[in-house]
């Protein structure tokens, strides 16, 4: 089974897509890396 996870980057995100990959599922992640919260 396929599974989509947002925020995949992220503690939770990480951690759930870690134990799903243990449990034989295929992930899918999706996250948003850029620099629009980095102080200049």
């Amino acid at each position: 089974m396929k599974i989509l996870i947002t925020g995949v980057a992220g503690f939770i995100g990480f951690h759930l897509s870690q134990k799903l990959l243990k449990l034989d599922y295929q992930i899918i992640g999706i996250d948003n890396l850029n620099d629009l919260s980095r102080t200049v």
